[in-house]
Parts: structure tokens; C-alpha cells; sequence
């Protein structure tokens, strides 16, 4: 199986820059979408069912044209969780869930803190969200969370640590919560195979920053950990470019 994840920064702009193309050959089995930008009564569905997918399901934000996750399935799902229920972040569309028979896959987009009022609602997800999956663990075991979760988690996950210290997506409290997180049972599925520098699925559009790969790791593949034995693989594409962001996947059997 597998599974592919991707902050698209708006689905029908990305649609434009052959999208469409590049999912046909990637050919996941699921499609996590972050940042689609859009309800979808405002796009035509068909165009992914002729891609293969004939079942998608959109969790959009209240307000148009911000926010919103997606997920596309091969197969039909057992269940689709829109949101988490959780009130103070499900007005923003940031996490959908389908269930399959041994594996259960979320669509995660975390916010980012771009000033201290978003921080603060950036860090009180996390303390929520943190508590929400250990606890959806208890009945999910087989989890596997993928998305941009909007934080790099050590120094070797982005380009610039000791400049970038004091910048949203690698303070110290942040980075701190992902590792509370792995260590509450999760599994960064791309640092499991991959322990290489300079692997980034996000860049600035300033400053030339994607051709001279100054970037930043802000999207996971987190697996729960009864998951470790099927994982085969994991891996970032950053040859797709319709985005800032690029996708990054896992193989599971």
C-alpha cells in the first residue's frame, strides 16, 4: 500500500500545473491533500475519479478559499471521520480520517504561527490534537498521520537551524511536541529510513530558495508504532513542483 502526502497550496491551482498527470504516475492507493483552498462544490470531482479515484472525501475550512484537507482512495473506505470534534480546530478543516480494514489514514494540516496570535492557536492544537490521538490509539491502533504538521523537528530537517531558532516551525516548544509525540508511540517514517542532511519538502518562494534547496521538513508520515514491521519504505518527491510544498510517502504492507 501506498500512501502519499501532499500540501498542494490550493487544489485548483495546482490542478492547472498538470497535477492531474503526476497522480496518474505517482499512482498512490491514498492521497493525503493539505491546504486545497477550497470546498468542493467549487471544483469538478470527475477529473480525479478519471485519475482512479473514485472515492474522495473534502473537509473543508468555514471560511472559502483557506485552509481544508482531502483525501483520495482507490478503494472505498470502511469509514470517514471529518474532523476530530474538537470545536476550537475543526472550523478550519484540519484533519480527516478514512478506515480500512488494517490500517486507519488522517490527513493532518497543523497551523502555522505566523504571529503570536496564531502561534497561540497553533500551540493549543497541538496540546489537543497530542491527547486526541493518544486516545484514538486506544481503539485505532493501526494509525498513520500524514501531513504538514508545520514544524521541522531536529537541525538536520532544515537549512538554516541556528539563523531560523527563533522563526515558527522550529522553536524549541515546537519541536519539543513532536518529540512528545514519537515518543508517546509514533514513528517519523522518513528519519526511520533515511538519516541524510539536506532533505526538505518545503521552500520559500524568495530568494531562488527551492533551485538551492534551502528548505524545511514540515511534512510527515507519522506510523503508530504496531506499524514499524510494515513499513518498507519512506520518501520525499521533491521532483513535483505544484506547490512550495512537494509530497512525501510511505509503502506499508
Amino acid at each position: 500500500m501506498k500512501i502519499l502526502s501532499y500540501n498542494v497550496n490550493g487544489i485548483r491551482a495546482a490542478l492547472k500545473k498538470g497535477f492531474i498527470d503526476w497522480l496518474k504516475a505517482a499512482n498512490p492507493d491514498v492521497l493525503c491533500l493539505q491546504e486545497t483552498k477550497a470546498h468542493k462544490e467549487q471544483l469538478d470531482l470527475s477529473v480525479f475519479e478519471d485519475a482512479g479515484y473514485k472515492y474522495h472525501y473534502w473537509f473543508s475550512a468555514q471560511k472559502k478559499g483557506y485552509s481544508s484537507v482531502a483525501v483520495l482512495c482507490k478503494e472505498e473506505p470502511n469509514h470517514v471521520e471529518y474532523g476530530t470534534g474538537i470545536e476550537t480546530m475543526d472550523f478550519e478543516g484540519r484533519n480527516l480520517r478514512v478506515d480500512f480494514d488494517n490500517i486507519s489514514v488522517m490527513s493532518l494540516y497543523l497551523p502555522s504561527g505566523t504571529n503570536d496570535l496564531r502561534l497561540d492557536f497553533k500551540l493549543n492544537y497541538m496540546d489537543e490534537f497530542l491527547d486526541y490521538i493518544n486516545d484514538l490509539k486506544k481503539t485505532i491502533p493501526n494509525l498513520l498521520i500524514c501531513g504538514d504538521y508545520n514544524i521541522c523537528h531536529e537541525e538536520i530537517d532544515i537549512h538554516n537551524p541556528k539563523g531560523l531558532k527563533n522563526t515558527s516551525g522550529f522553536l524549541p516548544v515546537e519541536r519539543k511536541w513532536i518529540g512528545e509525540m514519537i515518543d508517546s508511540g509514533f514513528i517519523d517514517t522518513f528519519r526511520y529510513f533515511n538519516k541524510e542532511p539536506d532533505q526538505y519538502s518545503w521552500w520559500s518562494y524568495r530568494a531562488n530558495a527551492r533551485n538551492n534547496n534551502k528548505g524545511w521538513r514540515l511534512d510527515y508520515c507519522m506510523a503508530s508504532s504496531p506499524l514499524e514491521k510494515r513499513l518498507k519504505r519512506s520518501f520525499i518527491l521533491s521532483e513535483a513542483k505544484h506547490s512550495d510544498h512537494c509530497p512525501v510517502g510511505v509503502e506499508i504492507d
